[in-house]
């Protein structure tokens, strides 16, 4: 049977996106994601549970990301887990996982009247689908930002 790796996530970035020109002029963004949900609890307290996701992007999308996103936009991101490893100074083993998105839609409502990035009067901006190949194969495997 096949497996399915699929991550859909609504959140806020946590910061600006550092955004890296890979050989090749290959375009690679990371940004932090904070998603939030609200719940009550046994007594009837809303408790609120946020989590912290590490976003990339590749090529158009990590352009698109450095564009028009900044800390506290509102964002869909749709994608893949990824987990890398890699051996640190001291030699110890360093695991990260991350969200590597293939989609990408903003979510903000602009404050220009309501116009899009195209004119267009949306209340999102939709990200171009990213039909393009994953990360090159001789893509660093920890990739420090």
């Amino acid at each position: 049977m096949r497996g399915v790796n699929r991550v859909m996530l609504i959140g806020n970035l946590g910061k600006d996106p550092d955004i890296q020109f890979l050989e090749g002029n290959i375009a690679v963004a990371k940004f932090p994601l904070a998603t939030t949900e609200t719940f009550k609890d046994r007594t009837g307290k809303l408790v609120s549970q946020t989590e912290w996701h590490t976003i990339v992007l590749w090529r158009g999308l990590a352009e698109l990301a450095q564009k028009y996103l900044h800390k506290g936009s509102l964002v869909y991101i749709e994608g893949r887990l990824r987990t890398r490893s890699w051996e640190d100074k001291e030699g110890n083993r360093k695991f990260a996982t991350e969200v590597v998105g293939d989609n990408l839609i903003m979510l903000d409502k602009r404050l220009d009247g309501g116009h899009g990035v195209s004119g267009q009067h949306n209340d999102h901006i939709e990200g171009f689908n990213s039909d393009v190949p994953p990360p090159p194969p001789d893509a660093p495997e920890n990739m420090a930002f």
